[in-house]
């Protein structure tokens, strides 16, 4: 028996369905973003910034020009990249499609340093690359993403194809990049803020997310984020793997040990107050001012150590996709 979708969703039923052009969207009307609903959930309360992202301590410091996304590529971006994952798991479909995916050749807890490079260069192609660039990194993407899509029957169906899917890790990545900044710099002005959201789709038009489907304003982007947060909810399985991740029980025990205690508290500091309710993370005040004292100190640092060198990872990574490209190597 098929189950009939809704008309949000996007048709996994459909055997010719596996190729992104031929899925269906979630409707798009005058740049507005819906969210996919979740089964179960019942009415939810309305959330609040307060409860979906983290607290930025200052202001921010002056500068020459109104900051970009591109200003965020410093090395201390990657000091949230285990609470970012752990909030795109969030969502129940990236969730399931993480813990029972079968292409082991990118999987995080099976080849880390491969899976850390390409999420790595994924991010300089979206937000340095050239849109031809962006065009054959999607491309690669697309084939792993074919084999990612829930057996018939699953409690949770998901597609890695779904492009309301792909906004919500989108959206993630940009909350990542923006609190890593700002944590560095201060928080920014509304001015600021503005000026900086406009410069971020490529974080989703990178993948099948289209330009459309992006909130316009950083207030809608606010919106929709928060209207997200509400659907989130992790099984047992999710909150194992999570844990494991940041334990980094994918990785030599030496190398857990002497990272193991600074990653497990930069994860906790990283994740908003609500996505640490559902995930059973405690967080103290007192660890909050350790939070924010430690990127007091590391912003103050941060500003003597050459732009060359905060930066030049990204350009590397760039740099070494250009050459794959040339050569006609595997992206990822």
């Amino acid at each position: 028996m098929t189950t009939a979708t809704q008309p949000w969703e996007p048709n996994y039923d459909d055997p010719h369905g596996h190729s992104y052009v031929e899925e269906l969207a979630a409707p798009v009307r005058h740049r507005r973003t819906t969210v996919d609903p979740q089964p179960d959930r019942g009415e939810l309360p309305p959330l609040t910034t307060e409860q979906t992202r983290i607290h930025i301590p200052g202001v921010h410091r002056e500068t020459k020009r109104p900051p970009r996304l591109q200003d965020a590529l410093d090395f201390w971006q990657f000091s949230g990249a285990a609470a970012n994952v752990a909030m795109q798991m969030g969502s129940p479909q990236v969730g399931r499609g993480v813990v029972e995916s079968k292409v082991e050749s990118g999987a995080i807890m099976v080849h880390p340093w491969k899976r850390l490079r390409t999420t790595a260069s994924y991010l300089a192609v979206a937000i340095l690359g050239t849109p031809e660039e962006k065009k054959i990194f999607r491309e690669a993407v697309n084939v792993a993403h074919r084999q990612v899509k829930s057996e018939p029957g699953a409690k949770v169906k998901y597609n890695a194809f779904d492009r309301n899917v792909q906004l919500w890790v989108a959206a993630c990545l940009f909350i990542g990049f923006e609190d890593a900044y700002q944590l560095l710099n201060g928080k920014m002005s509304p001015e600021q803020a503005e000026s900086f959201y406009q410069t971020s789709s490529t974080l989703g038009t990178t993948l099948q997310v289209r330009e459309d489907m992006w909130p316009a304003t950083r207030a809608d982007f606010e919106a929709y984020w928060n209207e997200a947060c509400r659907h989130i909810s992790t099984d047992e399985d999710v909150r194992a793997f999570v844990d494991d991740l940041v334990h980094l029980r994918m990785i030599h025990w030496y190398l857990r040990l002497i990272f193991g205690g600074l990653l497990r508290f930069l994860t906790a500091g990283y994740l908003p107050p609500y996505f640490r309710e559902q995930m059973g993370v405690e967080w103290t005040a007192a660890d909050q001012r350790r939070f924010e004292h430690l990127f007091l100190f590391v912003g103050f640092v941060n500003r003597f150590i050459p732009k060359f060198l905060r930066v030049g990872g990204s350009k590397t990574l760039l740099r070494d996709v250009q050459r794959r490209i040339r050569k006609q190597q595997a992206l990822i």
